[in-house]
């Protein structure tokens, strides 16, 4: 990471709300395709929050070849790029995911990146998106060094199905972010412990899915999140084997586990996990609730919090603390 990545704030947001309304945040779909139907939901969603909402040129155009994407990769690439280098963006909002950002990466000029991630008021512009865009958000991470948001995404049915969603990432865009709790009503700890440190993570496939390229190479350490959606257990099992070989487990100084919505009976994935996992020597919670649960939890990336797991006493993973 350059000098210029390191210095942009990743504290900005703990004492400050990172959007007011009147802010200018940019829709754009990096992977997957949506309808026009779901795209003017999530632009009435934001704008219902004060929010001035621009649109990406290309979101609903139509891959030539694949329907699974959002348009060519050019065109994609080049709304997300023209959404984080305008001057007046404050956010960039990923409004689905499905697959497709990774193939974005290697076309994005990251110096340019660099120059422009900072906004009018010299607080890092924002990055919002899950599940697929664990890909920008890697690369966000590495290559600019900004705080991100990893948050259900307004063109999803969950966002329209859950009033709790809707109001949680209303919440975590328009207000701090120190001190709030990431605890879900059913989380359980594997092991039991105390640490501190970075927040990262998230898609497993796509952590995986990225071994070996630029964005691996930079092991974080920290808290490390993970959760997935419609794999089967011995397609997790490989996915974890591989970030262990990588030194991404081993470098963990804690291992928060999200949901596995349609990842087989969960009993399975839960013995998979109590394999892999608890004997890493590191605090592990199960079933933390971000990810694709019906309710899901959002998680800022890049900030720094703490885990606090120990026997008979309530869990806490909280932002912004330190032990």
């Amino acid at each position: 990471m350059t000098a210029a990545a390191t210095a942009v704030d990743r504290l900005a947001y703990l004492d400050t709300a990172p959007l007011k309304p009147g802010d200018r945040v940019r829709f754009v779909s990096p992977s997957g395709l949506g309808s026009a139907e779901s795209l003017e939901r999530a632009v009435g969603y934001y704008r219902d929050w004060g929010l001035d909402v621009v649109v990406g040129e290309h979101v609903l155009d139509p891959h030539p070849r694949a329907s699974y994407l959002a348009g060519a990769d050019d065109a994609r690439r080049a709304d997300l790029v023209d959404a984080w280098l305008d001057p007046d963006t404050d956010a960039v909002v990923c409004i689905r995911g499905g697959y497709g950002a990774m193939r974005l990466l290697d076309g994005i000029d990251w110096e340019r990146m660099r120059a422009a991630a900072t906004r009018r008021d010299g607080r890092p512009k924002l990055l919002t998106g899950s599940s697929d865009i664990t890909a920008l958000h890697e690369a966000f991470r590495v290559h600019l060094g900004v705080p991100t948001l990893f948050c259900p995404m307004a063109g999803n049915d969950v966002f329209r199905d859950s009033e709790f969603v809707r109001g949680d990432v209303q919440r975590w865009l328009l207000e701090p972010w120190r001190g709030r709790e990431l605890v879900g009503p059913r989380t359980e700890v594997l092991v039991p412990g105390t640490a501190s440190g970075r927040f990262t993570g998230g898609n497993l496939s796509l952590l995986a899915g990225a071994m070996g390229a630029p964005e691996s190479l930079d092991r974080p350490g920290g808290i490390l999140f993970l959760e997935d959606v419609d794999e089967d257990t011995y397609r997790l099992d490989g996915f974890l084997v591989q970030l262990a070989r990588s030194g991404r487990l081993g470098d963990a100084a804690a291992i928060v586990l999200g949901s596995w919505h349609n990842c087989g009976e969960p009993g399975s994935v839960r013995a998979l996990a109590e394999e892999l996992l608890t004997g890493l020597g590191v605090p592990v919670l199960w079933e933390q609730g971000f990810g694709h649960d019906p309710d899901a939890l959002s998680v800022p990336l890049g900030v720094d919090g703490t885990l606090v797991a120990e026997p008979d006493a309530p869990v806490r993973l909280v932002v912004g603390e330190a032990l």
